[in-house]
């Protein structure tokens, strides 16, 4: 019999709806049963790409000597931790907090009908194994803990509850004026933790840190510090040649399992993806380097081939595992690679993918990698480059056709709004760098999707599965939007999108900011009260959702000569100033904000006839890459005041250039502007 979960949206609660497992969804329906019985909680927070997820739930949840003993001793609660990042979050942090050690998925948590945690973990095997408690075990002793052990539960949530209190930034009433010294330490801190070696950050696992890398590709705009260049291309080039990448498909996996790219876990996430094809757009204005072109050009095919839905907005995640194996659909075994191609075909992808090497994957398998350039592949066989490229280009193609008949991975195909602004940012700055329309369009049918689906009475929704959008959405879902809508805006200017990000800015100011301290919190005031409200800054596998709404609010603010959002911004920074005088490299994003408040952003605005506009855009990209340029066309009316500038005559192009509240004469010869916008990406203000 189906249990609790059979009506839910989520792909991954669904996934558990027919299991032995007594599963509630979080809400109050569960947690009153569970203070009504007087069970402890068991909560299980995962998403439906995860692998080892998937582990504990075959050998466990859909075990039924396993289901009896959670049935008999727990309220049982499935949380989708895409859908309600807020819950992850809190548990995340109490289990570090309990446990000392970092979490992740599946997250394994007891708490009290209080929702308070007393124990916890991640992965636990049904038997005993590998030093790790059976989960068979740990049942009973956990449920009898509870009762027996009471006072000392009660005592321990009390200081559990200070110590996710005291993880808050606090409000220093004595802040210490803007320094780019903070972005200095922050370059310093990249600078220790890059692999010269294989690129990136740290070790194994490795992960993909692409707010990081942009904060490097930033600085080198502004101080063409060849070092710091070096730390995002070469990076970006390791991370493009490795197995992380799919050569075939396009896109990029999760992260890496060992520190040079080469085997990834398989899970393909749209958040990862979004940023991703911004960041190698802005690699190639830095360095013209052609593969940064072929990564985006395949990055954006995959996400209109895979991840978009016909409505227009964007799916979240493939699954690592197939047929109950993760990475089963990526790779390959040498002679199936034989079969496919032709010799000649075989002699030129054979070693560039890394056949030629030992088997870096399980089972005698390859997961390709580009292991020689295709230079040195030509010169080893005698043939012309020209010659390999042919070759590889029919050789790819024909793998891809012979892949696409194997079973594919499960595809999670709720739309999530903050995933999805992420991507509008990544597709419309992909489009506006490479002039491809088609991408640009991408952007605004996943915008057009959730204006008209997931924006409802002046308020965001979070997630749409099959129609049914419903839950609060949260910080990031409205942060992330504005920040694509901007890029969106810049790309191809709408009426409608200058609207909706007015009116998402409200409603961050409305609900999320903290009035009296600074800050967005990251549930609305609003949302059902939890045990912990949390107000992150740090970056994370995503950019902080604090540091993307004050860079977003700050930009807004300068457009539209808005001070209230220039300060909400200027609040954000100050209250978390002191976190990153400590550590400042973990917060990219809002250094970001800093870097704008020391020396705000240039705004262009350009007002004329839409072929000339494009011009003057495209040209403006690659001497002023992180301005703001808004292409008008002459015929539009009923702007703001800040926008609405006069419209030339026919075939003229007007270009109005500002940064902060100094504002140049309108310019009205293209070369005139390049040159005004020529050093380091900056305005040259006359003294």
């Amino acid at each position: 019999m189906p249990n609790h979960l059979a009506g839910e949206t989520s792909p991954y609660l669904l996934q558990h709806a027919d299991n032995p497992v007594d599963w509630h969804p979080w809400g109050e329906k569960a947690l009153a049963l569970a203070r009504m019985q007087n069970k402890p909680i068991l909560l299980s927070i995962g998403y439906s790409a995860c692998h080892w997820c998937h582990v504990m739930a075959h050998e466990s949840f859909e075990d039924e000597e396993v289901a009896a003993a959670m049935n008999r001793h727990f309220i049982n609660i499935k949380v989708d931790r895409e859908e309600r990042p807020d819950l992850d979050q809190i548990y995340q942090t109490a289990l570090y907090i309990l446990t000392q050690r970092n979490g992740g998925w599946p997250l394994t948590m007891f708490l009290t009908p209080e929702q308070k945690p007393f124990f916890g973990g991640t992965y636990f095997p049904k038997l005993p194994r590998h030093g790790m408690p059976g989960f068979l075990d740990l049942l009973p002793r956990v449920a009898e803990t509870y009762y027996v052990r009471g006072a000392e539960i009660e005592q321990q949530n009390s200081a559990l509850l200070e110590s996710l209190a005291s993880t808050l930034p606090s409000r220093n009433p004595e802040v210490p004026a803007f320094s780019e010294q903070l972005l200095a330490n922050a370059l310093v801190e990249l600078k220790d933790r890059f692999d010269a070696v294989h690129g990136g950050f740290g070790g194994a696992p490795k992960f993909l840190h692409p707010t990081e890398l942009e904060f490097c590709l930033r600085h080198y705009a502004t101080t063409k510090d060849q070092e710091i260049l070096r730390i995002a291309s070469y990076s970006l080039e390791k991370m493009a040649k490795g197995g992380i990448y799919d050569h075939l498909g396009g896109g990029f996996c999760r992260y890496s399992t060992d520190q040079h790219w080469s085997i990834p876990h398989f899970e393909k996430m749209l958040y990862d993806n979004g940023p991703l094809l911004r960041l190698y757009a802005d690699a190639w204005l830095a360095t013209g380097d052609s593969l940064f072109e072929q990564i985006v050009d395949e990055t954006a095919a995959w996400v209109m081939r895979e991840m978009q839905s016909p409505t227009g907005g964007y799916y979240s995640t493939i699954d690592a595992d197939s047929e109950h194996e993760e990475g089963k659909f990526y790779v390959w075994g040498r002679e199936q690679v034989e079969q496919v191609l032709s010799p000649e075909e075989y002699a030129v992808a054979a070693p560039y993918y890394g056949f030629m090497r030992p088997p870096n994957f399980e089972h005698q398998h390859w997961n390709l990698e580009i292991a020689q350039s295709l230079a040195e592949v030509a010169q080893a066989i005698g043939i012309s480059r020209e010659e390999a490229q042919q070759r590889l280009t029919v050789a790819r193609i024909k793998l891809f056709s012979e892949r696409k008949l194997r079973v594919h991975p499960g595809r999670d195909e709720k739309i999530l709004t903050s995933w999805n602004g992420l991507m509008i940012k990544g597709m419309a700055r992909a489009g506006s760098v490479f002039g491809r329309g088609e991408w640009v369009h991408s952007a605004a049918l996943a915008v057009d999707f959730i204006r008209s689906v997931l924006w409802k009475d002046g308020r965001l929704l979070a997630t749409c599965k099959d129609g049914k959008a419903h839950l609060n959405a949260y910080l990031d879902d409205y942060a992330f939007l504005l920040d694509g809508l901007l890029e969106l805006m810049q790309a191809e200017f709408r009426q409608a999108d200058l609207d909706f990000a007015v009116a998402l800015a409200e409603v961050l100011l409305e609900q999320f900011e903290d009035k009296q301290a600074g800050g967005f919190f990251f549930t609305s005031h609003e949302h059902e009260k939890l045990i912990h409200r949390p107000k992150p800054g740090h970056d994370n596998a995503t950019p902080s959702g604090n540091g993307v709404a004050a860079y977003s609010l700050q930009r807004l603010g300068h457009l539209l000569g808005e001070l209230r959002y220039l300060q909400a911004a200027e609040r954000t920074l100050s209250l978390f100033y002191p976190v990153l005088s400590r550590h400042a490299s973990s917060g990219c994003s809002l250094l970001t904000v800093l870097e704008e408040t020391l020396t705000p952003p240039q705004t262009v605005i350009l007002r004329g006839q839409v072929p000339a506009l494009a011009e003057w855009r495209d040209a403006l990209l690659p001497i002023a890459p992180y301005a703001m340029v808004l292409a008008l066309p002459a015929e539009l009316v009923g702007l703001p005041v800040s926008l609405s500038k006069h419209a030339p005559p026919d075939k003229v192009v007007n270009a109005w250039v500002c940064q902060g509240v100094r504002c140049l004469p309108e310019i009205s010869d293209l070369q005139e502007l390049l040159r005004v916008c020529e050093v380091q990406g900056r305005i040259k203000f006359p003294r």
